[in-house]
């Protein structure tokens, strides 16, 4: 006789691990108990998670008493404390966060494109990829096993909920303020009224702000060089050539990715645009004169990776042209990591 693992979601009342709830009710119900754990100060609030209320709980050891599998929707130095801890008591742990991704010990895993890296968790943890990553790779993982992948050229336009709930409360206070006035017709007003641009490098609302993530060596954004390492680990391609820019966007939700990819043999527009067709995890939109691509507007609340404008190089016939869409906090996060989850509970064999 067999029992179905127990789940927890560790950050449930974060904006992600409510998309994560949400989730629950719609996918197989695979799991027993699901028990809510957050920080303290969120404890003892009530969450519906399949059609039921429950109580959430504190962030102690206790908590992963009689647990299989944890998702973690939290902050990096959170997970670097926790994960350990949940592994340490038999717990399998999908972490969300950037604490592990790079760890050689822990797998980087996209259903999509290596599942059977799952198996790799030695350390009882397996890490779910950043959002900026996950919104072009099942579309490019497709093309890389058809045609291998020498080269990416990204520029990512990412949405303000990408640094969480603050984010998306933030632009909308900004469009709120500049809402009904002139601002953006004249050179550097826009920073004269939205003095506090915070959590943003510069105001968003009518603007573009070509920075996420913090400064690195060399003048590179830690985002723009999360998408080359990330890039490199899913893929298993350890020198691949990668160069990205990362942008952040006035759309609250929903990040979209232009890519210049570079193969190593001739791509043919018919033929790329059959493969990703096909590919599991992603929806192909891609009729120009009927004005059909996708935009983050129209991708909002939905699971696949959208992909259209798929174009051969016009300099290179090595190389294709392709713009993409996610929810960021779907498949850019919070399916993602339930996916992994339901590949850990499928080999528990309980």
């Amino acid at each position: 006789m067999t029992r179905r693992p127990n789940l927890a979601v560790v950050g449930s009342t974060g904006a992600v691990g409510e998309v994560l709830l949400g989730l629950l009710s719609l996918r197989q119900d695979i799991w027993g108990e699901i028990r809510l754990v957050a920080s303290p100060r969120s404890a003892g609030r009530k969450q519906t998670v399949r059609g039921e209320l429950a109580e959430v709980l504190p962030l102690t050891e206790e908590c992963f008493d009689g647990i299989d599998v944890a998702v973690f929707d939290v902050p990096a130095d959170v997970s670097a404390r926790w994960a350990p801890i949940a592994a340490a008591k038999g717990v399998v742990v999908v972490d969300s966060s950037g604490a592990f991704r790079l760890d050689e010990d822990v797998p980087l895993v996209v259903p999509e494109v290596n599942a059977a890296a799952v198996r790799l968790r030695t350390r009882g943890i397996v890490a779910s990829p950043d959002s900026t990553t996950l919104t072009m790779i099942a579309a490019v993982g497709a093309l890389h096993a058809e045609y291998g992948l020498a080269a990416l050229v990204v520029s990512s336009y990412q949405a303000a909920s990408g640094v969480g709930r603050a984010g998306a409360d933030a632009l909308r206070g900004q469009l709120a303020q500049v809402a009904g006035t002139e601002v953006g017709e004249q050179t550097g007003d826009l920073r004269a009224v939205i003095a506090d641009h915070a959590p943003f490098a510069a105001p968003l609302a009518l603007n573009a702000v070509p920075w996420a993530g913090t400064l690195t060596d060399g003048g590179w954004s830690s985002e723009e060089r999360t998408v080359r390492d990330e890039s490199r680990k899913i893929l298993g391609l350890s020198a691949l050539r990668v160069s990205a820019t990362c942008v952040r966007i006035p759309v609250v939700r929903t990040h979209a990715v232009a890519v210049h990819a570079v193969f190593e043999r001739e791509v043919t527009q018919e033929h790329a645009q059959e493969i990703l067709r096909d590919a599991p995890g992603v929806v192909l939109y891609d009729d120009p004169a009927a004005g059909e691509f996708p935009t983050p507007n129209d991708v909002v609340g939905t699971d696949p990776v959208w992909v259209g404008r798929v174009r051969r190089a016009l300099d290179d016939p090595t190389a294709l042209d392709l713009f993409l869409c996610a929810d960021n906090l779907r498949k850019g996060s919070a399916l993602n990591a339930l996916q992994i989850a339901e590949l850990v509970a499928g080999e528990l064999g309980l």
